[in-house]
């Protein structure tokens, strides 16, 4: 079984205090996704995370975006176990020649029963057995990281990736799992921010981005865990949005990510919340508002 020592804290060091995740970077037009994420790149934000838990190609994703933005990290927020075999990340990966390796974190995720169907069960130990095969196939330790909620996804984040890419979290929650990390391993939680400084307009669009996690117990059971009460969860509440999403004036967005930084994060990732439907974001408006997020670098 392989374990991650000394270089989890380089792909740490790799990733910068702040990155950018979006989904419109699977979605958009290949040719404005290549413009924004070279606008990216120079804005200096360390990292491009990108999901992939609906599968597709993310792989060719990735090597677009490894050229489109030279000097970022390229990681993905998830590449979902279910839908790509080891035997495929591991062919891609031994093509990539070793300084494109240096700027991959693959965060890699168990995804959800509601959403695999019959054959989801026993998370950890699929997981397990993915790394296992991940191993077998040369992907290296340092990195990879897991989408881990709890506190056994937690430990199996540590002994057998870099750390931990939670989502949909609070600092609190960072707090936890820096406790169960350890001092050296990854821990880079993705925070969504809302740009918005009407609090009704903000929580309305807060809500309209937590509908479909609320059908799926994985972070239903996280919030729970973090001590939000059943009517909390179900509403969800004001104080859950606003424990989950930051919204405000940049003076705001800064301070989560301060209180992120604070409790143990090495890094945090911003996605940009806006009330268009999930994927359908304008990418323009998305490429202002980064410019706006990159003030607080």
């Amino acid at each position: 079984m392989s374990t991650a020592s000394a270089p989890a804290t380089r792909a740490a060091d790799s990733l910068g205090r702040v990155g950018i995740w979006t989904g419109e970077f699977r979605s958009a037009e290949r040719a404005e996704v290549q413009k924004a994420a070279a606008e990216l790149d120079g804005l200096g934000f360390g990292a491009i995370w990108v999901p992939g838990g609906v599968g597709g190609d993310i792989l060719g994703d990735m090597d677009r975006l490894l050229t489109a933005a030279p000097r970022a990290v390229i990681a993905t927020g998830i590449v979902n176990v279910w839908k790509h075999e080891p035997a495929e990340i591991g062919t891609w990966w031994r093509g990539l020649p070793p300084e494109r390796q240096a700027r991959v974190m693959l965060g890699l995720g168990i995804s959800h029963g509601p959403l695999i169907g019959e054959s989801y069960g026993r998370p950890i130990e699929t997981m397990a057995a993915y790394l296992d095969k991940l191993d077998a196939e040369g992907v290296a330790v340092e990195r990879r990281c897991l989408a881990a909620l709890g506190p056994k996804m937690l430990d199996l984040s540590r002994e057998r990736s870099a750390g931990a890419h939670p989502y949909l979290t609070t600092p609190e929650h960072t707090r936890v799992a820096r406790q169960r990390l350890g001092p050296d391993a990854l821990l880079a939680p993705e925070q969504g921010v809302i740009l918005e400084t009407d609090a009704g307009r903000a929580r309305q669009i807060a809500r309209g981005a937590l509908g479909l996690y609320m059908r799926l117990p994985n972070y239903v059971n996280n919030w729970r865990r973090l001590g939000f009460s059943e009517a909390d969860v179900t509403g969800p509440s004001d104080g859950l949005l606003d424990a989950l999403f930051a919204w405000g004036g940049l003076d705001r967005i800064a301070e989560r990510v301060e209180a992120h930084l604070a409790a143990g994060a090495n890094h945090v990732c911003l996605q940009v919340i806006d009330a268009a439907p999930r994927g359908g974001a304008d990418l323009g408006a998305l490429r202002q508002a980064w410019r706006e997020l990159a003030k607080i670098l």
